[in-house]
C-alpha cells in the first residue's frame, strides 16, 4: 500500500479519471462520496460537478440524506443509539429503488432526485426526472457503504478514530461507536474504489493499495 500525498485539485482529478474510466457509452454511472461529516464529502461531490460536465457528461448531484427513512422509523431506539445511527437512518431499499436501480441497466430511466428533508421529516414531493443518457449521478453522505447500494465508483474519505473523536462535540460522543462499528463492518477504507485519507483536510493523501511504498 502506498499513500501519496495530494492537493484538492489532483484529488478532484483523480476521482473524475476514475468515473470516467467506468464510462459505458449510454449508462449511467452511480458515485458516491462517503465519509465522516466532519470530512465534508459533499464538498468533494460538488467539486465533481463541473469537471464531469467539462467531460460532456449531464450530472445529477444528489444526498443521501434525503434518502433516510422516516423520523418513526430511524429514532425508534431512541436519538442516541448508536447502533440505529448506523442501521435505521438510510432508507437504503428506497434509494436503490428510486434512483440507482431506477438509472442502472434494466432501470425504468426515471430517478428521484429527493425522498425526504431530513429537518421537516416531510416527503419532498420532488418530480421523477428522466435520466439522461450518459448521466452520472453523484451522491455524498456519511455512513454509506456496506448497505448494498450498485454503485459504479466509491470514494471514502478516510479519518483515523483519533481524529474523529477529537472532532465530535461531547453531546455527540454517543457518535463515536458507530463510526467504530462501520470501521470494522463495512470497512471502507478496504471496499471503496478510491480511498483519500483527510485526518487534515489541507493536505489529503490518496491511498494506492496495489503499490507498496
Amino acid at each position: 500500500m502506498r499513500v501519496e500525498p495530494v492537493n484538492e485539485e489532483v484529488l478532484v482529478e483523480h476521482v473524475v479519471r476514475r468515473v470516467l474510466a467506468q464510462s459505458v457509452p449510454g449508462h449511467a454511472l452511480r458515485v458516491l462520496v462517503d465519509g465522516h461529516p466532519t470530512t465534508h464529502p459533499e464538498a468533494l461531490a460538488d467539486a465533481l460537478v463541473d469537471p464531469l460536465r467539462a467531460a460532456g457528461r449531464p450530472v445529477a448531484r444528489l444526498h443521501v440524506h434525503e434518502f433516510w427513512r422516516p423520523a418513526s422509523l430511524r429514532l425508534e431506539r431512541g436519538r442516541s443509539d448508536p447502533d440505529a445511527l448506523l442501521d435505521d437512518r438510510i432508507d437504503a431499499a428506497g434509494l436503490r429503488r428510486e434512483v440507482l436501480d431506477a438509472v442502472g441497466p434494466g432501470g425504468t430511466g426515471r430517478y428521484l432526485p429527493s425522498l425526504r428533508d431530513p429537518e421537516t421529516d416531510r416527503a419532498t414531493r420532488a418530480p421523477y426526472v428522466d435520466a439522461e443518457p450518459g448521466l452520472v449521478v453523484v451522491l455524498d453522505g456519511a455512513l454509506a457503504l456496506g448497505q448494498g447500494l450498485p454503485l459504479d465508483v466509491a470514494v471514502h474519505l478516510a479519518v483515523r478514530a483519533t481524529t474523529i473523536a477529537r472532532r465530535t462535540p461531547p453531546d455527540d460522543a454517543w457518535t463515536l461507536a458507530a463510526y467504530a462499528r462501520y470501521a470494522t463492518e463495512a470497512a471502507p477504507e478496504r471496499t471503496a474504489d478510491v480511498v483519500a485519507r483527510v485526518d487534515d483536510p489541507r493536505r489529503p493523501a490518496l491511498v494506492d493499495r496495489e503499490r507498496s511504498p
